[in-house]
């Protein structure tokens, strides 16, 4: 199955931003839509500045960053931005109401042959196909955060995806310079039904005063050679995020040892949220690139 250069990316945070960077990087003609017209004005800043980083680098030459920019229009209006892609990526909030709604808009707006790709980290791609007329042309399409640097493609296939459309899209990633696995339709995939009961393992053990939020982090990257320790990361994943992931998991498997930790429920509630916030289980300063280990857990 061949795709044409256009693709249109639905939501316009940190990773609808990404997703729509890397594929104007690579040739594609980009609609990026969010209902916020000031979301769109921040995603094209912060898609600019994160080359500007490429071009200071030497990474990729000032030509490149302007022919990127220059490939990438914006949409308030779903409907109207996804005609003639030949590919949509939805990339909004982890939040199955809302992505089955998109969903619909975007079979009903969307060119018939166009692929429904979702960006989802844990819900179920048969739920949301379910939504559309069309569900052998729905799958998942899950990058990792930050976009332009993370190598993997999670591909999730649902029961009724066509193979020549798995086969599209992981031909497609690697043409993006990433490198894609293809897994099936269960609740977290690989990546987070693997990654969440870690994360909420070390916020278990943070919670019962078994070790504090620096030595868990020390113990997991230098003992188990993680780049980041687990706290850290549920702070740069979104501790709402987590949340969202694990309860997704508890649910999808029905068992009890996917259930959140008390603290994560407690800071989520709080609106502490992680990087995202400024405070999660560190403190995140603006500009700055030293990690501050939020005072409440210093007890």
């Amino acid at each position: 199955m061949d795709l044409n250069s256009k693709v249109a990316v639905i939501g316009a945070g940190t990773m609808g931003n990404g997703i729509a960077h890397v594929f104007a990087q690579h040739g594609f003609q980009v609609t990026l839509i969010d209902v916020s017209a000031d979301a769109l004005t921040k995603a094209l800043q912060t898609i600019g500045a994160n080359l500007d980083r490429l071009v200071k680098k030497e990474i990729i030459r000032k030509e490149l960053k302007d022919e990127t920019l220059n490939r990438i229009s914006t949409k308030t209006s779903l409907d109207a931005g996804v005609v003639g892609a030949g590919l949509i990526v939805e990339a909004a909030t982890e939040n199955v109401e809302l992505k089955k709604k998109i969903f619909s808009q975007m079979d009903a707006a969307a060119d018939p042959n166009a692929i429904l790709a979702t960006n989802t980290s844990s819900i179920s791609i048969d739920l949301l196909a379910q939504s559309t007329s069309r569900p052998s042309k729905v799958i998942g399409m899950h990058f990792m955060n930050p976009v332009p640097v993370m190598k993997l493609v999670e591909v999730i296939q649902g029961p009724k995806t066509d193979p020549s459309v798995t086969q599209t899209i992981v031909t497609l990633s690697t043409e993006l310079g990433k490198v894609p696995c293809v897994v099936n339709d269960f609740p977290g995939f690989i990546s987070n039904r693997i990654l969440m009961p870690m994360i909420n393992e070390a916020i278990l053990s943070l919670e019962e005063g078994v070790a504090g939020v620096s030595s868990i982090d020390t113990i997991m990257k230098l003992g188990m050679a993680h780049p980041m320790g687990p706290l850290q990361l549920a702070d740069l994943i979104g501790l709402d995020v987590c949340l969202s992931i694990l309860r997704v998991l508890e649910s999808g498997f029905n068992d009890k040892k996917y259930t959140p930790a008390k603290l994560l429920i407690e800071l989520v509630s709080e609106g502490k949220l992680g990087a995202k916030s400024g405070e999660g289980f560190y403190i995140h300063t603006p500009g700055s690139k030293e990690l501050q280990v939020n005072p409440r857990f210093n007890a």
